[in-house]
């Protein structure tokens, strides 16, 4: 964070501080991605962990290192719900009927001499949980063997960290979503959602409808309601208050909702999930629920859903270098009261470091599992997997949609010379 924010945020009465810090629920995965006998890899501030489903279908989180000899499941296999270690073959599940239900123990390794010791070679898990299409973890950063040992302070409802919190039924809308990758800080990514002004400015091209673009810009009255569980601010136009331009909630640690309206009325509402994976690398999760064109059918005609995914590559892509760039002059100190100047419209994203700078204090998540000159690079050499900081998958869905836009052309201009041959005839 900066000088200049620091100075003006820590200044503030903390009164009405959120309660909730850097440990908490994040939506980590979408229910879809999460298939049976499939391994999602990923991180948490460092800490390397496994998404699997369970012989129960369920959801498990686990810490990506076997308890027998410290290896990483990458190579291995899960069939049936239960996770095969490349390393000496060890066998993991859980079972519902064991004396441990909580617990992911090994059921066979090497060969069956060890099958009784086996059962105290056991999993560190987090607690899990799958809702709305989407999987959220309890993180901590200190897994348990026994996933009912981790306290959870309070659940997703109580935290209103669900849409249904705010009026909003996911059963109305339908949605299209994307994952995206960045290599740099996740913080600066949650600031640059929180911050309005720069929509118009850099997104203004790549935005549907000519409402927000570089000739519309202009300043914003706002209303900031602070409550315990979330920031929300209300932006409306200065020349007429009653005409909202979008609001946006800010749920930490991670999550924020943005719309136009109310929930319960608005026509789209988009959710956006910021993932700390790991020092410089960070993975956002978007969502984009509408209440317009919800046929299936229409939906595949038109491209739309190929053209949302375009345009959500697009949007970010163009947000990345400002992002690196900004997480290099942090780190580099360059920050400071001399270099920086906010804007009255800034005042939600002094409220967010307010909150962030507290929880890095009281918290130190990355410290936890903290990285040194010395670490393996085994995790910070995986590749990351999708834009803006791998472009393959925005080339192909880009691809894609210029191909399957020209046969439909094609086809609607076959038709058209169909009809017209036969009232020729």
């Amino acid at each position: 964070m900066s000088q200049a924010m620091k100075q003006q945020v820590l200044s503030k009465d903390s009164a009405d501080q959120l309660s909730n810090g850097l440990y908490g629920w994040y939506a980590v995965c979408v229910s879809s991605t999460l298939v049976n006998d499939f391994l999602y890899f990923f991180s948490m501030y460092n800490e390397p962990l496994i998404l699997y489903r369970d012989k129960y279908s369920r959801a498990v989180c686990i810490k990506d290192l076997c308890t027998h000899r410290a290896a990483s499941f990458q190579g291995g296999e899960i069939k049936s719900g239960e996770i095969i270690c490349p390393y000496h073959g060890a066998k993991f599940s859980s079972d519902k009927t064991s004396k441990d239900p909580d617990r992911i123990c090994c059921n066979q390794i090497v060969d069956p001499t060890y099958n009784t010791y086996a059962r105290n070679i056991q999993l560190h898990q987090y607690p899990c949980v799958e809702k709305d299409g989407y999987i959220y973890i309890y993180y901590t950063g200190n897994p348990s063997t026994n996933v009912h040992d981790i306290p959870i302070h309070s659940t997703l409802e109580e935290l209103e960290f669900t849409p249904i919190s705010y009026g909003f039924r996911t059963s109305e809308y339908v949605y299209e979503e994307a994952l995206l990758d960045f290599r740099c800080d996740w913080s600066r990514i949650v600031e640059n959602h929180l911050d309005i002004l720069h929509i118009f400015w850099m997104h203004g091209n790549s935005l549907p409808g000519n409402l927000v673009n570089r000739k519309t810009i202009k300043s914003f009255n706002h209303k900031i309601t602070k409550t315990n569980n979330y920031i929300k601010c209300t932006y409306t136009h200065k020349d007429n208050e009653n005409t909202e331009f979008i609001t946006q909630v800010f749920v930490p640690p991670g999550r924020i909702y943005m719309y136009r309206g109310s929930p319960e009325t608005a026509r789209y509402i988009q959710v956006l999930d910021h993932i700390p994976l790991a020092n410089n690398r960070a993975r956002v999760m978007v969502r984009h629920y509408r209440k317009f064109i919800k046929n299936s059918t229409l939906c595949k005609l038109i491209l739309f859903s190929l053209r949302q995914r375009s345009i959500f590559y697009s949007i970010f892509s163009e947000d990345y270098l400002a992002l690196k760039a900004q997480t290099f002059n942090e780190q580099m100190g360059y920050m400071t009261n001399k270099n920086m100047k906010l804007l009255a419209e800034d005042k939600a994203i002094n409220w967010y470091w307010k909150w962030y700078e507290s929880c890095l204090k009281n918290d130190s998540p990355w410290d936890r599992h903290k990285l040194s000159p010395n670490t393996n690079t085994l995790y910070d050499d995986s590749p990351m997997t999708y834009p803006p900081e791998n472009l393959r998958l925005e080339r192909l869905v880009n691809y894609r949609f210029k191909i399957r836009l020209i046969l439909r052309i094609l086809i609607l201009v076959g038709l058209l010379l169909l009809v017209y041959s036969i009232f020729r005839l």
